[in-house]
């Protein structure tokens, strides 16, 4: 995402940040970093990016190089319409530069289709290897920016790598982390043999039994008002009775580590990822563990709201449920 930055753009550029979770404002942080002008839009964390305020904000500054946003913001749970965005935005002649890192590989991403100028994603998340190596898309637009950008770059240089993998024998400019490289390549041999619509289907499955268990237990998502979820990762609220850490460390009593809220919600959420060679019994798992916990919670704090009788209820978003 830094790389982005320093390849794409100059100095005092103007740039528009949807800021609705912790990793769009990552973007806008390194933005401004790098000098850019950003102007920060859709701040809200409980909402999902709004393409008509992306629209105008766009016809009120035509200034604006481009528009960048995250796909799946892990703080909230929230799947952000980056197709729609792209197309007001290609409108306005702004590129999009999307942070797809807890996304790409878990759910339909169509670069080329959607109208994408930039999108990186990493090999810890849905590529199931260790954290350490970045993968970037560039489209013809974006390419053709590198070439009059002017903020300084060095090992961040696009160019350059670009010349080093197009090689007859490829390799990357600096010293190759081999062994994350042989990671990926397994996890890829994996991807195809599932077949990538089926590991669409798989995190799309666990997305609902998650949303559907944490509902049937009386507890609600972290922002329930999202026009669309991730199926990579699910946010939820914890009640007031209760702390995530109690919640969190009565889970890794079971061997099941959870992730702690993000940023603003950090005090009162905690989330469950469903991304990469995570399968639906270990969501199932984690829910059966989860109302263990929160049963022996409620033995100590009555007020914690109680399950729902075991229903398992999907909590809609508002697109779902016809409402925009």
């Amino acid at each position: 995402m830094e790389a982005a930055v320093a390849n794409l753009f100059s100095a005092g550029d103007a740039v528009a940040v949807c800021c609705n979770g912790k990793f769009g404002e990552m973007w806008a942080g390194l933005a401004e970093a790098y000098g850019l002008a950003v102007s920060r839009i859709c701040r809200d964390w409980s909402q999902s990016v709004d393409p008509a305020e992306v629209e105008a904000w766009l016809a009120r500054h035509p200034e604006t190089r481009a528009v960048l946003l995250t796909w799946c913001d892990t703080a909230n749970g929230v799947k952000n319409d980056v197709a729609v965005v792209a197309r007001v935005a290609a409108k306005h002649g702004a590129l999009v530069l999307v942070d797809g890192v807890s996304s790409i590989g878990g759910m339909p991403f169509q670069f080329d289709e959607w109208g994408i100028d930039f999108a990186a994603t990493a090999s810890q998340k849905c590529l199931m290897s260790s954290p350490g190596i970045a993968f970037v898309s560039l489209s013809e637009r974006a390419w053709s920016a590198t070439r009059s950008a002017r903020l300084p770059r060095s090992y961040w240089d696009f160019a350059d790598i670009r010349k080093h993998v197009t090689r007859p024998k490829p390799e990357t400019p600096s010293t190759t982390p081999v062994h994350l490289v042989l990671q990926v390549a397994e996890a890829l041999r994996m991807i195809e043999e599932e077949g990538l619509d089926q590991v669409f289907r798989r995190h799309d499955e666990m997305a609902v039994l998650a949303r559907s268990g944490v509902a049937a237990l009386g507890l609600t998502l972290q922002c329930p008002a999202l026009d669309a979820f991730s199926s990579t990762v699910t946010a939820i609220a914890v009640p007031e009775a209760i702390t995530p850490k109690a919640l969190r460390d009565g889970l890794k009593q079971r061997g099941i580590l959870t992730a702690s809220g993000l940023g603003q919600f950090e005090a009162r959420g905690f989330r469950i990822g469903h991304l990469g060679d995570i399968r639906p019994a270990d969501v199932q798992r984690t829910l059966d563990a989860l109302k263990e916990v929160l049963n022996e919670l409620r033995e100590k704090e009555p007020s914690i709201p109680k399950e729902e009788s075991g229903k398992r209820v999907v909590p809609l978003s508002r697109r779902e449920r016809g409402q925009g």
